[in-house]
């Protein structure tokens, strides 16, 4: 069992979901991205999900896209994702990168696993690599025992999603509604279907990600899945601050409301 599904299979013998988190590597600067980090777990993340910033995203909301433009005008490159990585080490919560696959293939895919694995990382997930066009990371990911995280959507066949299931390793990310990340007034309709039909395929750990910014939200998403994805949220605080410190202080903020809330989610307790 890998350290990701491991986390999770704890938090489910407590009787409730994992949180994870997501920050963009390089935002505000490297040194304030792991600040911010490390800010997280400590407010409640369970699981981490660091991204690299990337000029032309494909599933980036506006809050996520300012940000890593913001990291890439910064000079962030993408050995500081390592180096990040290295530094959440020691708070023992799973960290995984999220990237498309374009810087991947440029660094190469033996060597990104190599260095990343190196660094303490859990393992990737990648939104725009499909596990039948994936052999070349799926084989480098074993060989360094990482985790493969693929994305399913409401509209994914049941075909796909026992091929998601079957090429994944710590758990599925199901996009909750078909479209980019963002905080959204209500999280997609089709999520807790898809989250069943994902687990029908065979995949043992199903979490959800986009459109949940509020504790209640989180809650109701807790409910059903085995791990709750939040970035923007959690970003949308930094890019408003007008220093470090102010940025870090109101997400952690956002944090132990959303913590309240995933860790509610099975209790029916107040979020």
């Amino acid at each position: 069992m890998s350290a990701t599904a491991r986390r999770i299979a704890e938090l489910r013998a407590e009787g409730r979901p994992a949180l994870i988190g997501y920050l963009p590597v390089g935002f505000p600067d490297v040194e304030g991205s792991l600040r911010a980090a490390r800010a997280l777990v400590e407010a409640g993340a369970d699981i981490l999900e660091i991204g690299v910033p990337y000029s032309d995203p494909v599933m980036d909301g506006s809050t996520i896209q300012a940000a890593a433009t913001r990291a890439l005008e910064g000079g962030v490159r993408l050995t500081d994702v390592f180096r990040v990585v290295e530094g959440l080490a020691d708070l023992g919560a799973p960290t995984l990168v999220m990237t498309y696959f374009n810087p991947v293939l440029r660094y190469g895919v033996e060597r990104f696993a190599s260095d990343l694995a190196s660094a303490g990382g859990a393992g990737l997930i990648t939104p725009d690599l499909i596990p039948d066009e994936a052999s070349e990371w799926i084989s480098a990911a074993d060989a360094h025992g990482l985790d493969k995280v693929f994305l399913v959507a409401p509209s994914s066949t049941d075909e796909r999603l026992v091929e998601t299931a079957a090429a994944s390793r710590g758990f599925v990310y199901a996009a909750s509604t078909m479209g980019v990340t963002g905080e959204r007034a209500t999280v997609g309709p089709r999520a807790a279907e898809l989250v069943a039909r994902t687990r029908a395929a065979g995949a043992e750990n199903v979490c959800v990600g986009l459109g949940v910014s509020r504790a209640e939200q989180a809650a109701e998403v807790g409910a059903y899945a085995d791990g709750v994805i939040v970035g923007s949220a959690f970003v949308r605080p930094l890019l408003e601050a007008t220093s470090i410190d102010e940025g870090i202080a109101a997400m952690s903020a956002v944090a132990r409301s959303i913590a309240g809330g995933v860790r509610s989610a099975r209790t029916g307790g107040t979020a």
